[in-house]
């Protein structure tokens, strides 16, 4: 459980120190980049409080989600679409089912 924790917050420290500046055409791409990565992370955590986490599901679902998703972005792109908002809205609405089970845990 703390390995993915401590990678987000390892992540977030060299972001805020290194002061990266995203350009208006990639920023979509960040954003959902960014949603799919913390899903992933948070389904970690809940999969590793409910017993059942295994570090291949972990790193094969970071990756697929993150690809899926900017494949997604790109394709609304070339069509001109703002399908980047389907990844937004799915990955915002599991992040916050992951972070309700992560509470009900503790409480």
């Amino acid at each position: 459980m703390l390995l993915p924790l401590a990678g987000l917050l390892v992540g977030v420290l060299l972001g805020l120190v290194l002061n990266v500046n995203v350009g208006f055409e990639l920023s979509r791409y960040s954003a959902v980049a960014i949603l799919a990565a913390l899903d992933s992370v948070l389904g970690a955590v809940r999969a590793e409080l409910d017993g059942v986490y295994d570090n291949r599901i972990f790193v094969s679902g970071f990756v697929v989600n993150t690809v899926v998703a900017v494949l997604l972005t790109f394709i609304g792109d070339r069509l001109g679409l703002d399908l980047y908002l389907v990844a937004l809205i799915t990955f915002g609405l599991r992040i916050f089912q992951n972070v309700a089970l992560i509470r009900r845990h503790y409480l």
